[in-house]
C-alpha cells in the first residue's frame, strides 16, 4: 500500500506495507479502513488506482454478472496493481494500492490533545526500511516531545454508505458553534469503554462525555449525515436523509464487501468460444482475420494456436455480437446455474487444466437422501468486488431475481471501466440432495412452522433497516437446510482434512424450479489458494464413500447437542432480529470468510433432532 498524508501536487508517496489480493476483496477493499500499528488508512477509489500496473483476469461469466451490476461500460476484470519483484528496490517500490489517512483526527498519547491532521499539530514520520513503524508524532508535546499520535477511534456512518470524521465541534458545543477548540480527549476512569472518556474544549470550557454519542437517542448529539465519501474524496450529490450513527474504528459493521464469484466452468462443446471469452480483454480489439494472423505471428494466441484464423475470428465476432445485445433482450445472468449443471452432470463437461470432476458412489447409509457425490479435484474461482455497504450487511446478489433493496456504495466517481478481481485454485466436494426427499420434508408441519418463524424475523430485520419490499429476499427453508448441512460438514471436515476452518468455504445451490432454471439442492465445500498449483488434495480424499459416510454421521451427531444447550436449542427466531434458529458459535457458526450469508439462515434442528425439537429434521436421528 502507498499513502499520501496530505495530497499536494508532487508530494512523495510513502510505502506502508503489503496486502494480499484477497484482502482487497474481503477485508481491506475500496472504502475500507486498514488499521495499521501506528495509523489507519482508507483504501481509495478506483479513480486513484494505477490501471497500467494491473493485469486482466479472464472469466466471461463473472464479467457478465459484474456488467449487470455496474453497467455495460465495464470492460474487464483486473488484478490489483502489483510491483515487479525484479524491480522491488527501484521505482516499483511505490507501486500499489493508494490509501490516505482516515480518520483525519489524531490524539496525542501523552498530552491527549485532539486535532485534525491538517492543523499542523502533528507530523508524519515515515520509516523507509520498516514501513510498519510509520506514524504521526506530536513534536511540541509539553509532556514528552515527539510523542506518538494515534487516530481517534470515533467515526460516524450511515446505512447509505457514507462515512465521516466524528463531528467534534458540533458534539462538544451541542450544536453549531464558532468556537473551534483546542480540544482534549481525557480519560476520566479506567473502564476502557466510552463512559470513561470526556471531550473537553479549552476555547470555551465546555465538556461532554463520549457516552452521549451512543444509544438510541444519540441522533441529536451527532447531527445529520454529511453525505461524505472519503474513498472518493467527495460528498454525495443528493442530500442524505438517513440518520448517521457513531461507530468505532475497527468495528465489524464499518465495511461489508459485496463480492461476486464464479467457478471456471468449461463449455460443453466449443473450446474456441470458451478460449475467446476467457481472453476477451486481448482479443476484443481485433477487427479482422488479419489481426488474428498478426497475433499468431507474435505467438500471442497460446492455447488457441491449434485453431485456424477463420475459426478464431468467427468466435470473436460471435462473442462481440453477444456483448452488444440489447439489455432488454439479454437474459439475466446466473452464476450458479451453469455450475449446477456441471456438477449434477459431471460427465457432460470437458476436462481442463482448471476443472476436473470425478463422481463417486454415494455413502450407502445416506442414498435415500443424498443423490450424488462429486469430487472436484481441480477448481479455479474468480472473485470480483462490485460495491460495499456500511452499518448493515448486504442482501443476496449474483442470481436472477435476487433483490436486496440496498443501494451499494460506489467504487469510483465515474462509472467504472474495470473491476478489482482475484483468482484462486483448489479442490472441493459436491453433494446433491434428492429433490423428492426435499419436497416431502418441505411439506411437513414442523418445517413450515420453523419457516414461518424465520420469515417473521427476516421481515422485522428488513423493516429495521428500512429495506423495501420487506417480504423480499427470504431464501426459504430449502436454503436453510442446505446451509445448515454445509456448516455442520465444514466444521467436521476441518478437524480431519488438514485445512483450517477459515480456509474452507461453502457454495450453496438452492432454488425452486422457476423461469430462471431447474430446481437446485446441493452444496460445494472447497478450499483454494492463490498459488497456481492449487491445494494438496486433503479435502477430496475425505469425499470417498467410506470416509464421507463416516463424516456425515459425525456431523449429524455433533449437531444434536450443543455445549450452549438448552439456550441454543430454545432460541426462537420469531422473538427477535436474529436470522437463525438453533445455531451459535459452539455448534454451527463458522468464520465469516467461510460463509456466504454471514452466519444467517441456520438451524441445526432442520438436519438432526435436538433438545425439545425432536420432530421434523431432514436426516432424522443418526444410526
Amino acid at each position: 500500500m502507498t499513502v499520501q498524508p496530505n495530497p499536494p501536487a508532487g508530494a512523495p508517496r510513502v510505502r506502508l506495507g503489503e496486502l494480499r489480493p484477497s484482502q482487497l476483496l474481503y477485508s481491506s477493499g475500496v472504502g475500507a479502513i486498514a488499521d495499521l500499528p501506528g495509523l489507519s488508512v482508507m483504501v481509495m477509489g478506483l479513480d486513484d488506482w494505477d490501471e497500467s500496473r494491473t493485469r486482466s483476469l479472464p472469466e466471461p461469466r463473472l464479467l457478465a454478472a459484474v456488467r449487470e451490476q455496474l453497467g455495460a461500460q465495464v470492460q474487464d476484470l483486473r488484478l490489483p496493481p502489483m510491483p515487479d519483484p525484479a524491480e522491488r528496490q527501484g521505482n516499483d517500490a511505490r507501486v500499489g494500492v493508494p490509501v490516505a489517512p482516515f480518520p483525519r483526527w489524531l490524539c496525542c498519547t501523552r498530552c491527549r490533545k485532539l486535532a485534525a491532521i491538517g492543523s499542523g499539530l502533528f507530523r508524519l514520520r515515515p520509516d523507509e526500511y520498516r514501513p510498519d513503524r510509520t506514524r504521526y508524532v506530536h513534536e511540541n508535546c509539553h509532556v514528552t516531545p515527539n510523542s506518538e499520535a494515534l487516530p481517534v477511534r470515533f467515526l460516524i456512518a450511515c446505512e447509505a454508505g457514507h462515512l465521516d470524521d466524528f463531528p467534534w465541534n458540533f458534539f462538544a458545543h451541542r450544536g453549531p458553534s464558532n468556537c473551534h477548540g483546542p480540544y482534549e480527549l481525557r480519560v476520566i476512569n479506567p473502564s476502557g469503554d466510552v463512559s470513561g472518556l470526556l471531550l473537553k474544549c479549552f476555547g470555551c470550557g465546555v465538556s461532554r462525555p463520549m457516552s452521549d454519542a451512543f444509544g438510541d437517542d444519540a441522533g441529536p448529539a451527532i447531527g445529520a449525515c454529511s453525505g461524505r465519501r472519503p474513498h472518493l474524496r467527495d460528498y454525495s450529490e443528493a442530500e442524505c436523509h438517513v440518520p448517521p450513527r457513531a461507530i468505532l474504528l475497527g468495528a465489524s459493521n464499518l465495511w461489508f464487501p459485496v463480492v461476486l464469484s464464479a467457478l471456471d466452468i468449461p463449455g460443453q462443446s466449443d473450446p474456441v468460444a470458451d478460449g475467446v471469452g476467457a481472453r476477451w480483454a486481448e482479443l476484443g480489439t481485433l477487427r479482422s482475420t488479419e489481426g488474428v494472423a498478426t497475433m499468431r505471428g507474435l505467438n500471442l494466441l497460446r492455447e488457441l494456436s491449434a485453431y485456424s484464423d477463420e475459426q478464431i475470428w468467427a468466435a470473436v465476432a460471435a462473442h462481440r455480437a453477444a456483448l452488444e445485445q440489447e439489455p432488454a433482450t439479454a437474459a439475466p445472468v446466473s452464476l450458479r446455474t451453469p455450475e449446477w449443471e456441471a456438477f449434477s452432470q459431471p460427465s457432460s463437461r470437458r476436462i481442463s487444466a482448471d476443472f476436473l470432476l470425478r463422481q463417486v458412489e454415494t455413502p450407502a447409509r445416506h442414498r435415500a437422501l443424498v443423490e450424488r457425490v462429486v469430487l472436484a479435484e481441480r477448481l479455479r474461482e474468480v472473485r470480483a468486488l462490485v460495491g460495499f455497504t456500511r452499518v448493515s450487511p448486504p442482501g443476496d446478489l449474483g442470481e436472477p431475481g435476487g433483490q436486496s433493496g440496498q443501494v451499494l456504495a460506489p467504487l469510483s466517481r465515474r462509472p467504472p471501466q474495470w473491476a478489482v478481481a482475484s483468482e484462486v485454485r483448489g479442490e472441493g466436494l459436491f453433494l446433491q440432495l434428492r429433490e423428492d426427499a426435499i419436497q416431502a420434508w418441505l411439506e411437513q408441519g414442523a418445517t413450515q412452522e420453523r419457516g414461518a418463524a424465520l420469515f417473521a424475523a427476516h421481515r422485522r430485520n428488513r423493516e429495521r433497516h428500512q429495506l423495501t419490499p420487506v417480504d423480499a429476499g427470504f431464501p426459504g427453508m430449502r436454503f436453510v437446510l442446505i446451509h445448515s448441512l454445509a456448516h455442520a460438514l465444514m466444521r467436521q471436515l476441518a478437524i480431519e482434512c488438514g485445512y483450517a476452518l477459515a480456509s474452507v468455504r461453502e457454495r450453496i445451490y438452492s432454488r425452486e424450479a422457476d423461469q430462471y432454471g431447474p430446481a437446485m439442492a446441493g452444496l460445494l465445500l472447497y478450499t483454494a489458494a492463490p498459488d497456481s498449483e492449487g491445494t494438496l488434495g486433503g479435502l477430496v480424499r475425505l469425499g470417498e464413500p467410506d470416509q464421507l459416510g463416516r463424516l456425515i454421521d459425525a456431523a449429524l451427531e455433533e449437531a444434536q447437542l450443543c455445549s450452549s444447550d438448552p439456550l441454543c436449542a430454545e432460541h426462537d427466531a420469531a422473538a427477535g432480529f436474529d436470522l437463525h434458529g438453533a445455531a451459535c458459535h459452539a455448534c454451527l457458526f463458522v468464520p465469516e470468510t467461510s460463509c456466504e450469508r454471514a452466519n444467517r439462515y441456520l438451524d441445526r434442528a432442520v438436519i438432526a433432532p435436538i433438545f425439545g425439537r425432536e420432530a421434523g429434521s431432514f436426516f432424522g436421528a443418526p444410526e
